[in-house]
């Protein structure tokens, strides 16, 4: 802290409490706009006030609104208003901070390295203090400060995340009046936010297992909620009661959808039939027969009298909800219906399905009218934007594509997600009122990019828009929630870096460079002191040299010269890091090759596979030295002591395996963890391991005994990555939590907390001990710099 907290420390705490709660609006409601200014861009004021626990950081995010408010505004002078570029200074700085607001309300010692992480891209000079200022902000335990804006910056469209769920995010409704959200999740619940302040308001419990579908009556005040437990229950929003549970499915809920009066709800299930229910007394009212298989989805005609829904059994049918009966079936796809939409004149309707293709009906003669052909994946989700002339499609060929519905011609195609084909959940799309926006902020007149929405880095399962279209609410498979500002139409550029997950990462011995790899199946070269690629592998001159699949994992050589690739084509691939060209490949491994290291002298290579073997390779010649046998499932890391006489590797079987690469033997097996066995690093005595697991746990081993010497906990996911630092007395962890922790070994405590975007997959520890690289499932690389504490002053 600076002079401002030096200041304050000499007053009451009734002062203090007034100056920090009251002092900006104070000033401005006088005409101060200048001093509001410099105190909205004080960095002691706001560590001050996010820090103090009778505001925190939601009352400092509404100080800087202060200066939008009617009222205020219409009583300043015209000399006594802030200039247009003051106003996008503070909307900068309060956009950050709603940007991080779910990262600070758990641990407000981040704030140094979320502002650096988010804002340093800005040449702004009032941001710049800031920055300087943070920086210059003395800390008594170590922290990590990013040396590039690694970090979703504030000029995006992402306004907050929200957090709480604990699995994830299966669909999101949100209420009429644009205030509220209900998200249901795979952790068994359903929660209610308020989409001002990113809060959670209550949390729904009832339902036993997965909550596949919400849906909110037009007053807002009641959801109806489907489950994997057979199950349909009705909630009131107000009190956060259950009213009811609807009992009658044999299978699970998939799909819900409320009448436009709100007083009936149609569910779709896995047991083949739609039940019609009355909301009103809580009874079926009868139940739809007539599907051969699943029913995933389901929509009511904007009249309210017609229902159509889509099933495995290929077909999507058409349905009198007066009489109970069905008016046709439209037959055409070749696999499961996923998804369905129909125009807002209730005539036609879009459908998506397994077969990679989309089909436009009409619903009054029950034709197919045509067939949209160009995904080459599953059609997950389809939206219709308000006049009836245009469709956005979203699939798992990792694409959006943009059609127009009077001629079947694709418009466009929009760059979307990594294909996960283990991912079984029903993704949702929507457009916005105008028509001009989809979810994923695409501008449909031109096809281009509006914004690239950084928070999507896993599977978008949901998403829903505030009736004033100005914000768009999204569930994640990553257990959070994103909230999006649709209104801005600003393009910015693309984040540098990888394109895909960054899986590997490793420093050069002389400390100046990183080499990283991708599921994009490139390497990256980066200058570690900033952050800047230099080059990447392959160069455009031998694009026809390199890896045929994701990167998994990559070594240096003790030089600094060359680096050595392992990745999911089975083979390794040694590199020239001056001329960036392949030197040879190494094959001989049957499975993907998930970790390598190089023996101290620079002459051997080590590589674990998912073949459950290890190889140990001649550097020099290419050649295979010996193949080393023991574990029951895939080896997805490994590590050599610094006298190149051991190495340790961790594996699928949930063990450790110490083996003497001299006599090539087994020493034995470290038993301990209970899930799969992600990463391991060892000391730089040789002496003791860290290893990280699935089980959300690293364990310290004693290398000499084979025993285990303690269980580190604090990671709320799985444990990717693990490094440490060169004088052996800490480590650095990496998690699917979207952590990276700093833990000291000796006194066994986690120190401190820096927390990224998307999932930790990889880290690694310049020689000095001062620089972290790690590498985002986003494709980001963050290069922090560890400091304060009284060892880094």
């Amino acid at each position: 802290m600076g002079g401002l907290a030096n200041k304050l420390a000499l007053k009451t705490d009734e002062f203090q409490s007034l100056f920090i709660g009251q002092f900006p609006e104070k000033q401005l409601k006088v005409g101060n706009s200048e001093i509001y200014y410099q105190t909205l861009t004080d960095f002691d004021f706001i560590a001050l006030k996010i820090q103090y626990l009778k505001f925190g950081i939601e009352a400092l995010i509404r100080d800087y609104s202060l200066i939008e408010e009617p009222e205020i505004l219409e009583n300043l002078e015209e000399n006594e208003k802030l200039e247009t570029e003051k106003i996008k200074t503070l909307k900068l700085i309060q956009h950050t901070l709603q940007l991080s607001a779910h990262v600070l309300n758990q641990d407000k010692t981040q704030l140094v390295g979320q502002l650096w992480g988010r804002l340093q891209s800005f040449q702004n000079s009032d941001i710049q203090h800031i920055l300087n200022d943070a920086a210059n902000s003395k800390n008594e335990i170590p922290r990590f400060r990013p040396i590039t804006a690694s970090l979703t910056t504030s000029d995006g469209k992402l306004l907050r995340t929200l957090t709480g769920h604990n699995n994830s995010v299966r669909a999101v409704a949100i209420t009429p009046d644009g205030q509220k959200a209900v998200s249901s999740s795979d952790d068994n619940t359903l929660k209610l936010w308020d989409l001002e302040t990113g809060k959670e308001i209550l949390t729904l419990t009832g339902h036993y297992s997965y909550v596949n579908t919400v849906a909110i009556t037009p007053n807002g005040k009641i959801a109806i909620s489907g489950a994997d437990d057979n199950t349909l229950k009705i909630w009131n929003l107000e009190t956060g009661k259950e009213i009811s549970t609807l009992t009658g499915h044999y299978s699970c809920v998939n799909a819900v959808a409320i009448t436009p009066n709100g007083k009936k709800a149609l569910s779709g299930s896995d047991d083949h039939t739609l039940k019609l229910w009355d909301l009103e007394t809580n009874l079926e009212i009868f139940t739809l027969i007539g599907h051969y298989s699943c029913v995933n989805t389901v929509i009511i005609t904007p009249d309210g009298q017609k229902a159509l829904s889509g099933s495995d059994d290929h077909t999507l049918k058409l349905w009198d909800l007066e009489t109970n009966l069905e008016i046709f079936t439209l037959r055409g796809h070749y696999s499961w219906v996923r998804t369905v939409a129909i125009t807002p004149d209730g005539k036609k309707a879009v459908s998506g399905s397994d077969d990679n293709t989309l089909k436009i009906w009409d619903l009054e003669t029950s034709q197919e009218i045509l067939t949209l052909t160009g995904h080459n994946n599953w059609v997950r989700t389809v939206a219709i934007t308000p006049d009836g002339k245009k469709a956005v499609s979203g699939a798992y060929d990792k694409t959006l594509k943009l059609w127009d519905l009077e001629t079947g011609k694709e418009i466009s195609t929009l760059p979307s997600k990594r294909y996960t084909n283990n991912n079984d959940s029903g993704n949702k799309l929507d457009i916005t009122p105008d028509g001009k926006k989809a979810v994923k902020l695409w501008d449909l007149d031109t096809g281009k990019s509006i914004s690239i929405l950084t928070g999507y880095n896993e599977w978008v399962n949901t998403v829903a828009i505030t009736p004033d279209s100005k914000k768009a609410l999204s569930g994640l498979d990553d257990k959070t929630l994103k909230l999006w500002d649709l209104d801005t139409k600003k393009e910015i550029s693309s984040l540098t870096g990888h394109n895909d997950w960054v899986n590997t990462v490793a420093i050069t011995p002389d400390g100046k460079k990183a080499v990283s790899g991708s599921d994009d199946k490139t390497l990256k070269l980066w200058d570690l002191q900033t952050g800047i690629e230099i080059l990447t592998l392959p160069l455009g001159e031998y694009a026809n040299t390199g890896h045929n699949s994701w990167i998994q994992a990559v070594a240096i050589t003790p030089d600094s010269k060359k680096a050595v690739s392992g990745a999911s084509d089975n083979t390794l691939k040694l590199w020239d890091l001056a001329t960036g060209k392949e030197i040879y490949t190494f094959r001989g491994h049957h499975g993907s090759i998930w970790a390598v290291a190089i023996t101290p002298d620079g002459r051997k290579i080590f590589s674990a596979s998912e073949d459950n073997s290890l190889k140990l390779w001649d550097l020099e010649t290419g050649r295979e030295i010996y193949t080393f046998w023991g574990h029951r499932g895939a080896i997805w890391s490994l590590a050599i002591t610094a006298d190149g006489k051991k190495a340790i590797s961790g594996s699928w079987d949930n063990t450790l395996k110490l083996w003497n690469l001299e006599r090539s033997q087994e020493i034995f097996t470290l038993f301990g963890h209970t899930h799969r066995v992600k990463t391991v690093a060892i000391t730089p005595d040789g002496k003791k391991a860290i290893s990280g697991s699935d089980d959300k746990t690293m364990k310290l081993w004693d290398l000499e005994i084979g025993k285990e010497i303690h269980t580190f906990r604090g990671h709320e996911n799985w444990v990717r990555s693990v490094a440490i630092t060169p004088d052996g007395k800490k480590a650095v962890s990496g998690s699917d939590d979207k952590t990276l922790k700093l833990w000291d070994l000796e006194t066994r405590d986690e120190i401190s907390t820096f927390t990224g975007d998307a999932s930790i997959i990889c880290c690694a520890v310049s020689p000095d001990g001062l620089t972290i690289a790690a590498g985002e499932s986003s494709g980001r690389v963050h290069f922090l710099r560890l400091e304060g504490g009284s060892e880094n002053e």
